[in-house]
């Protein structure tokens, strides 16, 4: 078993589709979220803003069910393979890396987040 790195308690996860390979999203994940994502084979991941633990898809229903767990070579990094249902984004879009640096919009938009999650 590896010894992963965190860093104030968290280690990035970067998130891929498993079959297409996109880059979906980035998160966080503390050592519980890490465990709880391999227990249920779903991903759990540690939110810095609300300051708490979550699963992916619990408020959405856009679950992402893990294939594969890979880690860096100085085991600092996390990248998650996963079957995305829905939307990765929590603004409707496919994947999180939906804009360019100049803000032009290139990715889909799948929901309406309005409808989802109300006006939080």
């Amino acid at each position: 078993m590896l010894t992963l790195k965190f860093v104030d308690g968290l280690i990035p996860v970067i998130v891929q589709d498993s079959k297409s390979h996109e880059v979906l999203m980035m998160a966080y994940a503390n050592d519980e979220a890490v465990r709880l994502t391999k227990e249920t084979g779903f991903a759990h991941y540690y939110s810095r803003s609300r300051k708490k633990l979550w699963k992916k898809g619990e408020e959405s229903g856009h679950f992402q069910k893990v294939v594969h767990i890979f880690t860096d070579c100085d085991e600092d990094c996390l990248i998650y393979l996963v079957e995305q249902t829905g939307a990765a984004c929590h603004t409707g879009y496919s994947s999180c890396f939906y804009r360019t640096l100049d803000g032009d919009i290139v990715g889909k938009k799948i929901f309406d987040p309005e409808k989802v999650y109300g006006k939080k």
